[in-house]
């Protein structure tokens, strides 16, 4: 169906940007790199647009369409969608002859050369040397007992906080040089998993890019976490003392080591979309795996307890991700016990360690010194403190909720 009601001219080419098209199996992502706006669409719908952008008219599309498959296209709804999308240009710039070039992307040739093959070469031979060095000296192996650098908790937690946001920019930063090698832009978002704040970085163009070109951008995060680990864990090995001790420097170069392990272990919490969730559901081509491996386990287990009342419709899943949740489900439960194990193996430990001191100094009487009570006193006030900006999240979250509900029942 043509009209002109739709504020276009059917028998006038449609003005459209200049779009980039990737097919990727019997879908096809349409989208304006200058300004990170895609849409994926079936293939035909695809090669609408390509024709609508060769310069055919809206009523030649329609008649093409008719012949080539059967039937008709409603193609007010297929422009509104690709205005929805900004494909189309302004009536003012309709006669232009031809868009400027999209500026060129920000850093693109040192995320070229961040990872070239002399790049690699000097990450592999790094990694090597830290991984020969804790196998010769077993004391640079990671373990929980490397936080306590000193015995001043409040220094401990104040030396991982600090030193956590350079190591987590780069972390993010080599997600971005990643994506921008290929020219891509990037954004620097704050999350949150869980109840921990968390950097993000957004890559939209990822999406217009062969799929096995996206696999580096999204593992580059945990690449610049294992290099980081190496560093330190030399850093701490090269400035032993004399006697063979660690110095200062490396203990503390050994405890935010520790820290950076326990955030590689993190990306195996499947459930919280970490950067592997991201590399399975782009490998398999899942649209939006993780809402349906959880909806897929809720009815396994509802199954399971004769619960059918309480079954999630699955009409509305995408095949891939049916498919895929099958098996998938299950690293949903295997992330939690990453997650459990993670937190019993080390923040338990850690945490009865300084439980234990703290509480020994407070009951200690005249022997501990007034350093190590107000070094306890502030410590304490810390922790309770992010136990009640936890709270706070938790009810935050669950009046947000309810609200939600609220609007959708008074709009039902």
């Amino acid at each position: 169906m043509v009209t002109a009601s739709a504020g276009y001219d059917p028998d006038r080419p449609l003005p459209l940007h200049q779009l980039v098209y990737l097919a990727d199996g019997e879908e096809v992502t349409v989208g304006r790199p200058d300004i990170d706006s895609y849409g994926i669409f079936p293939a035909d719908g695809a090669e609408i647009v390509r024709r609508l952008e060769a310069g055919a008219t809206p009523r030649d599309t329609a008649a093409w369409y008719l012949d080539e498959y059967g039937e008709g296209v409603d193609m007010d709804d297929v422009i509104a969608a690709l205005g929805e999308l900004e494909f189309v240009r302004p009536a003012d710039t309709a006669e232009t002859a031809a868009e400027p070039a999209p500026a060129p992307v920000r850093w693109q040739r040192l995320g070229a050369a961040l990872f070239s093959p002399p790049a690699w070469i000097a990450y592999a031979a790094l990694t090597a040397w830290a991984l020969v060095a804790m196998v010769r000296r077993p004391d640079l192996a990671p373990t929980y007992n490397h936080v306590f650098f000193t015995d001043y908790y409040t220094v401990v937690q104040a030396a991982l906080f600090v030193f956590a946001i350079p190591q987590l920019l780069l972390h993010e930063a080599f997600h971005a040089l990643a994506g921008r090698r290929l020219g891509l832009r990037s954004t620097l978002t704050i999350g949150r998993r869980l109840y921990f704040i968390v950097l993000e970085t957004s890559l939209p163009g990822l999406v217009a890019v062969p799929r096995r070109r996206r696999y580096l951008p999204i593992l580059a995060g945990m690449l610049a976490d294992v290099l980081v680990m190496a560093v330190l864990t030399l850093v701490a090995d090269l400035t032993r003392e004399p006697s063979g001790a660690f110095s200062l420097g490396g203990k503390v170069c050994l405890a935010i080591a520790f820290a950076v392990l326990i955030r590689v272990v993190w990306q195996f919490s499947f459930y919280l979309r970490t950067d592997l969730y991201v590399l399975i559901s782009t490998a398999l081509g899942c649209v939006d795996l993780h809402d349906t491996a959880k909806q897929y386990l809720r009815n396994r287990v509802n199954r399971l307890l004769g619960r059918t009342g309480h079954l999630v419709d699955e009409s509305g899943w995408h095949e891939t991700d049916r498919r895929t949740a099958r098996w998938y489900s299950w690293l949903i439960v295997v992330g939690y016990a990453v997650s459990i194990g993670s937190f019993a193996l080390a923040a338990v430990p850690i945490g009865y360690r300084m439980l234990v001191g703290v509480l020994g100094r407070f009951t200690g009487g005249g022997e501990v010194g007034w350093e190590e009570l107000l070094d306890s006193a502030v410590f304490s006030g810390l922790v309770v403190l992010q136990f009640v900006i936890i709270a706070w999240l938790m009810i935050r979250d669950r009046r947000q909720r309810r609200a939600q509900r609220r609007l959708a029942h008074v709009i039902a």
